[in-house]
């Protein structure tokens, strides 16, 4: 039997033999109301909260986007907080996307373009700083025994990337793209690459690919070990599905695995807003040319969307 994805944790490589799809009802109402940008739903039954990422605009992070996706952790802190354990609807988190070909292509780059030149550093600084926040709650788990997984069944570019990193689980399909290309512009990707690939690779690994701007393969990053689980085309849900089937009944130890992790290479939300006011002060100094590349950048992200999805049309420098 051919088979449809493969774990980059201690698993077996999993068949076709899949239990009976189930779509996810609506999510209560007294857990989230509606979001514009965001699709949310919950499977009671698989204890699966699904986020899907639903743009209105384009798929990158946006203003509207920060702003949906920081009242949702808020809430979901709240009510995981206020609800006994033995009470709480879920206990895996999905992050993933309804923008066919895209999981995110990363930052809104008209908008720092335009805070550069007006020389708005707050500006600036209060968007890395709600990208962070966003980035620690998925590292954190929201502080509580629940695992977060990244369903990236597209390309996940600067920011993008950066969201997939910081869940505790990646799931990949085969044809999804992941890459930091702001060195294109003369940046570097401030919202949590460095800290999320130093602790799973190395320092030197992470310089090496945030300076390359190299697109990375969904298979390459699976070899490196930041791709946990690869699945071919089409199969990513199920492969979702079935990782919780595995782990549900010793889920106790794989959340608590997860938080050692982050306990004992810990990634404090202080060193990523550090973080982010090195890359705030960077943004500063871009150049009139600097600027320029991150605006055509920005437009063949525009053009890429209005067009659809395109067998390897991947975003790059002009």
């Amino acid at each position: 039997m051919e088979k449809k994805y493969s774990f980059n944790q201690s698993g077996p490589m999993l068949s076709q033999g899949l239990s009976p799809h189930r779509l996810p009802r609506p999510i209560e109402q007294d857990w989230t109301p509606t979001y514009a940008n965001l699709d949310l739903s919950l499977d009671e039954m698989e204890r699966i909260f699904w986020c899907h990422l639903n743009s209105e605009d384009r798929p990158s992070v946006t203003p509207g986007l920060l702003r949906d996706v920081t009242a949702m952790q808020t809430l979901l802190r709240q009510r995981l907080s206020d609800t006994p354990e033995a009470e709480r609807p879920f206990d895996f988190l999905v992050v993933g996307s309804r923008t066919p070909g895209v999981f995110n292509l990363g930052g809104d780059l008209r908008l720092f373009a335009e805070a550069v030149r007006k020389q708005q550093r707050l500006c600036l600084q209060t968007y890395a700083y709600s990208c962070v926040d966003i980035i620690y709650n998925n590292l954190s788990s929201y502080g509580h025994p629940v695992v977060t997984i990244a369903l990236v069944q597209g390309d996940a570019l600067g920011g993008g990337f950066e969201t997939a990193l910081s869940c505790n689980v990646i799931v990949a399909e085969r044809s999804a793209k992941f890459g930091l290309p702001e060195v294109l512009f003369n940046l570097f990707p401030g919202m949590g690459a460095y800290s999320l690939i130093a602790r799973r690779l190395g320092a030197i690994e992470a310089e090496r690919m945030i300076l390359s701007g190299k697109i990375y393969t969904a298979e390459e990053l699976h070899q490196k070990g930041l791709v946990d689980i690869l699945a071919e085309d089409g199969y990513g849900e199920e492969a979702v599905r079935e990782y919780v089937h595995q782990h549900q009944r010793r889920h106790n130890a794989l959340q608590a695995v997860f938080k050692a992790r982050h306990q004992v290479s810990p990634i404090t939300l202080e060193e990523l807003r550090h973080v982010t006011d090195t890359w705030v002060e960077a943004a500063l100094r871009l150049t009139p040319s600097d600027l320029r590349k991150m605006e055509r950048l920005a437009s063949a992200q525009d053009r890429r969307c209005n067009l659809g999805p395109a067998p390897g049309m991947l975003i790059a420098a002009e």
